[in-house]
């Protein structure tokens, strides 16, 4: 509790009163007073010169008043909760989700629509087939650039930006990409597996289910000590979510989507039950994640290119 204060149980003053409770905050005072008047316990206040008040209450009620303000006191003796600064401050996370998708729309301008003739996406579309068989994992990474159509992107720039804006505020700029990049990596990945050779996926979706997963993890892991329903929500919300965006359409990759979800999930929470919380606020961490987030897709676009 914040302020100065202390009891004061004397013998009676006036005969008929005694104080119980002083303090030069009139914050408390007021709580004080509201604690006895919950208990209908008839009290006094008095204000002195110096800006302390004091509550008085009848000599034989005295105890009991004093047991009372105890009891609450000790009961919200650590209430309110300190307040812990869990702002991102090392990088803004505006432009670096600008940038992002701003990357996306220039890549689409010089890849243009879904044409398996064009070296694009010959060399970097999510082919199984050349995953599994070939080892050309780069695609995992690649395919998350390339897009079907201007509608396709459109979608994925507008509804992507919206939720990495929130999830680069909860893990920072540096750690949110590195670990969007791999949730994406994985979930395309488990795509493959589970179509086996000769499925073709791309897309910034994956990516953009990955981050539904990451966002109800990090919801999870919050309410971690609240048993019940309550942890379901956001598994819920992330299944309504992949129910009305991401399971409909023409050339809509149900899997890509439904396993960027999971693989987005299942890593959130292994990261959230890590004790990386200091690392949030570090410059020198969450840009050396930046970096490599960036040096990790120019590789795999060398790669793609180069094969």
């Amino acid at each position: 509790m914040g302020g100065l204060f202390y009891f004061m149980e004397t013998e009676s003053q006036s005969g008929t009163e005694t104080v119980v409770y002083t303090s030069d905050d009139m914050m408390l005072v007021d709580t004080c007073s509201l604690v006895l008047s919950a208990k209908n316990i008839t009290h006094r206040i008095e204000r002195s010169a110096d800006g302390s008040a004091s509550i008085s209450v009848a000599v034989d009620k005295q105890q009991e008043a004093a047991g009372q303000l105890r009891a609450y006191f000790r009961e919200n003796r650590n209430w309110p909760p300190l307040l812990v600064d869990n702002r991102i401050e090392p990088l803004s996370t505006g432009l670096p989700v600008i940038l992002t998708m701003a990357a996306l729309a220039l890549f689409y301008s010089v890849t243009g629509p879904y044409n398996p003739e064009s070296v694009w996406f010959s060399g970097g579309a999510g082919n199984s087939g050349a995953v599994l068989q070939q080892g050309q994992y780069f695609r995992l990474v690649t395919a998350l650039c390339l897009h079907s159509d201007f509608s396709h992107l459109a979608g994925n720039v507008l509804i992507g930006g919206f939720l990495l804006h929130f999830f680069l505020q909860i893990s920072g700029v540096g750690i949110g990409m590195l670990s969007l990049l791999l949730s994406a990596a994985t979930g395309n990945y488990i795509n493959a597996l589970i179509h086996g050779p000769g499925h073709i996926s791309i897309g910034f979706s994956t990516a953009v289910f990955a981050m539904i997963g990451l966002l109800s993890a990090h919801q999870i892991i919050e309410h971690k000590r609240v048993p019940g329903v309550r942890m379901l929500v956001p598994l819920m919300g992330g299944a309504g979510l992949l129910a009305m965006l991401g399971s409909s359409g023409v050339r809509t990759d149900l899997g890509a989507h439904l396993f960027g979800l999971i693989a987005g999930l299942i890593l959130g929470i292994f990261f959230g039950l890590l004790p990386t919380r200091r690392f949030k606020t570090s410059s020198f961490v969450q840009t050396c994640c930046l970096l490599i987030s960036i040096f990790t897709v120019l590789t795999c676009w060398n790669m793609a290119l180069a094969a």
